[in-house]
């Protein structure tokens, strides 16, 4: 089944997680077939905390891949804060 979840990058203590549609067998940090967005927990005042490519999103949902609890989240809070900045 391929999936759409978070892979961890950056530091200790200071994570980036990067968006990715991956094979659900496949490690967690591991092979990923596209990256499609990014989040920032950590993203102070004036940063880019998340970006999501819903063309891509849907594109995958389309063929049938999961997203994992945390990425619907951030999808719905991609969406809330969207019309705001338009």
């Amino acid at each position: 089944m391929v999936v759409i979840r978070l892979s961890r990058g950056g530091s200790k203590g200071r994570p980036f997680f990067s968006i990715v549609v991956a094979d659900k067998r496949v490690r967690r940090d591991g092979r990923f077939i596209e990256r499609i967005g990014f989040y920032n927990p950590g993203a102070v005042e004036g940063e880019e905390g998340l970006r999501i490519a819903s063309d891509r999103l849907t594109h995958w949902i389309g063929v049938g891949a999961q997203p994992s609890p945390t990425v619907e989240r951030l999808v719905r809070q991609a969406a809330k804060a969207a019309p705001a900045a338009a």
